[in-house]
């Protein structure tokens, strides 16, 4: 193999390094009209850790249009969004050290963003899991299905 042979493999394979960290980075958006912009979410089963950021493209205030990111197992969700109003705005309509709550964002307003990243250690591709906002009300219209591949 001759130098330039080696030169173009190793830049074909350094770029698709950032491609493949890229794989456990995940975005969302949320907006006025109550609407995440995606209904699914997935991850390799070979991601350790996902970091995801919740975008809010509205212009309304938290406390009027608040939206947040939550995952849970999808018989859990339900039941959750239900406790949380009792949290109450405070707590981002979350009960507080709830176990069933895998992992969430802040509650956020309009042109305000939260990033978290969380362990994917106790997540199965097995399991039926899904995310939602806790807002009261919004779990209606802003869920959807959160998936670890194989």
């Amino acid at each position: 193999m001759n130098k330039t042979h080696y030169l173009a493999g190793l830049i074909l394979f350094s770029a698709t390094l950032p491609a493949l960290a890229d794989e456990c980075t995940l975005t969302i958006d949320g907006n006025d009209a109550m609407q995440f912009d995606q209904q699914e979410l997935s991850v390799p089963a070979s991601c350790q850790e996902v970091t995801l950021t919740l975008h809010h493209s509205g212009n309304l205030a938290k406390n009027i249009m608040g939206h947040n990111w939550v995952l849970s197992k999808t018989a859990d969700m339900q039941a959750i969004a239900t406790d949380g109003i009792a949290a109450g705005a405070d707590n981002g309509y979350l009960p507080a050290d709830d176990e069933r709550v895998l992992a969430h964002t802040d509650m956020i307003g309009g042109g305000e963003s939260s990033t978290i990243s969380f362990s994917t250690a106790n997540l199965s591709s097995a399991e039926d899991y899904s995310f939602f906002c806790s807002f009261p009300g919004h779990i209606g219209v802003m869920k959807g299905s959160f998936k670890i591949t194989e």
